[in-house]
């Protein structure tokens, strides 16, 4: 088990990422997930799980939901 910490930036507050974050952790089956908003308009990513499912995660946080632009 491991953990890992994300910022996230770019249009990423109003469209839905947090909620698709969320999803796609249970989809991967990462244990524990905690996505924030931050006041800079970045969000904050926080996982516990399998280092494979980190890493997918990893990589579908460098897009997310449709309707986000991850810079």
């Amino acid at each position: 088990m491991e953990a890992a910490h994300f910022l996230v930036g770019g249009k990423v507050q109003g469209v839905g990422f947090r909620a698709g974050t969320l999803n796609e952790a249970a989809r991967l089956g990462i244990v524990a997930c905690r996505a924030l908003n931050l006041s800079d308009g970045r969000v904050e990513v926080a996982v516990k799980g399998e280092t494979v499912a980190i890493a997918a995660l990893a990589e579908w946080l460098r897009h997310g939901p449709s309707g986000a632009r991850v810079d």
